[in-house]
């Protein structure tokens, strides 16, 4: 079992350059402590997310950092020209010591599509997509590429670039349905949910069976992660009084462009308190052993290998998130470990 973060990057109420600043102190932590990955959201207008351009924020990070790996769940590939991405992902693992992992998808959000003209009919998007995945892996294995589709082509494309990790970086989806499992299993993607236990390992399911039935070799045993949002403290009445406080911030950020069209979000509203996350299965605040016994059982449950956390969320302070971290990393994981 792994642990890993995700972080929505999403504002709170400080001055951009300290609120980046901040962030990179946490990820200073996250290496330290030992976590195995560093996941961020891309979002565009809305304080949902402050990662608007994932490479620039993650070329920081690769220098900020020895051990820890990272990358975008997703890079929303709608939005790139594939050739520009590939050599963009070169450049970072190459920065990086080969520590990229590359989550791609054709994005959640068809507000910010809109903005930049992309096409949000379903369709349509998902052939946008399949095309640019099949220019980008092509640039990224090849040192000429050709790949003519309908709305993204590349031809005799001579690559100087190449990332350090062969045939490429790690892939990772962000999964909602047993259709994008399959499509992960097609294409030997690692995957997080953001969703209760029980789909999630429903999810995994579809996801080998997939994988069986097509007879897949596998470079490496995929991950399979579920997303929980964890504030730890000295009790659990703290914990929780700062959980709800953030989680209300958070919760506005992650509505803000629906609520400003006047629709909810794809996949429906987030619950407005946080003790429905936790009922859900999806976040809990406490003590370290009051942390340690919510999520072992729920581990079991989702049958992930990868438990990933959001210790960044809404306006929890710089030192919030630290002394957050700091209880997981030492007192949580190893009581998560012992139950093994």
């Amino acid at each position: 079992m792994e642990f890993g973060v995700f972080d929505h990057v999403d504002r709170r109420d400080v001055p951009l350059a300290q609120f980046y600043e901040d962030r990179l102190k946490l990820v200073e932590a996250y290496d330290r402590l030992g976590f195995y990955g560093y996941h961020i959201a891309e979002h565009h207008f809305t304080p949902l997310g402050i990662a608007a351009s994932p490479g620039i924020y993650l070329s920081a990070i690769a220098q900020r950092t020895v051990r820890l790996r990272f990358g975008p769940i997703v890079y929303i590939l709608p939005m790139y020209h594939p050739l520009r991405l590939a050599e963009e992902i070169c450049m970072l693992d190459q920065m990086s010591g080969g520590r990229l992992e590359v989550g791609v998808g054709r994005g959640i959000s068809p507000i910010e599509a809109a903005y930049y003209g992309e096409p949000t009919e379903p369709v349509t998007s998902r052939q946008v997509f399949a095309e640019s995945l099949e220019i980008l892996l092509s640039a990224l294995t090849r040192k000429n590429t050709t790949v003519v589709g309908q709305f993204r082509k590349a031809e005799n494309v001579p690559m100087q670039l190449e990332p350090l990790q062969k045939p490429h970086p790690p892939l990772w989806m962000g999964v909602s349905s047993n259709e994008n499992a399959e499509f992960a299993a097609r294409h030997g993607m690692s995957f997080l949910c953001n969703m209760p236990p029980a789909p999630v390992r429903e999810r995994i399911a579809r996801y080998r069976e997939t994988a069986a039935g097509l007879n897949l070799p596998l470079a490496r045993e995929p991950k399979f992660a579920q997303n929980f949002f964890v504030v730890v403290g000295e009790s659990d009445a703290a914990a929780m009084a700062v959980a709800k406080r953030a989680y209300r911030v958070w919760h506005h950020s992650f509505h803000y462009l629906y609520h400003l069209h006047g629709r909810s979000p794809v996949q429906g509203e987030r619950p407005t308190d946080f003790q429905a996350v936790i009922d859900e299965g999806r976040g809990i605040a406490g003590t370290p052993e009051t942390v340690a016994a919510y999520l072992a059982p729920r581990i079991a449950e989702s049958g992930i290998n990868y438990a990933v956390s959001q210790f960044a969320f809404g306006d929890l302070s710089l030192a919030e998130s630290l002394r957050s971290v700091e209880l997981f990393g030492n007192e949580v994981i190893p009581r998560l470990r012992a139950r093994k």
